[in-house]
């Protein structure tokens, strides 16, 4: 089982990161829900059910001028029961321009997730970066 949530969240990130939209929508629930806290900024969001998370994600990708990796590492299982669980991640964000390779950001991504017929779903994720970007 442990295998499965940690791949419900490296998922995640592949397809936020290739912009692989049928992928995000399975590996989130109709009812997800997202939120950043991001330092000098406060809490961002929560950006509430998939179709508006799905937007959010689509909105991003449109605005930005170089490929974009979050990497997921120290990624454990902090709680779990046959039907909910939560993953915390440590996460690095960086950029690529194609010139030169930038950190953009690093943090922490706790994923509330929720087994559904299909396997692992993400129902919440909380992303709290250290600094801002």
């Amino acid at each position: 089982m442990i295998a499965e949530l940690q791949q419900a969240a490296a998922k995640y990130a592949h397809a936020l990161d290739e912009l692989y939209v049928p992928e995000l929508e399975a590996v989130l629930t109709e009812d997800t829900t997202w939120a950043f806290t991001m330092p000098g900024q406060g809490v961002l969001g929560p950006v509430a059910g998939r179709a508006a998370v799905l937007d959010f994600v689509r909105d991003g990708h449109t605005v930005q001028t170089a490929r974009v990796r979050h990497h997921l590492a120290n990624v454990v299982v902090t709680t779990t029961d046959a039907t909910t669980a939560e993953v915390r991640a440590h996460l690095l964000q960086t950029r690529n321009t194609g010139e030169s390779i930038q950190m953009i950001s690093t943090g922490v991504c706790t994923f509330g997730l929720r087994r559904s017929d299909g396997g692992w779903q993400i129902d919440e994720l909380t992303l709290t970066l250290d600094n801002a970007f």
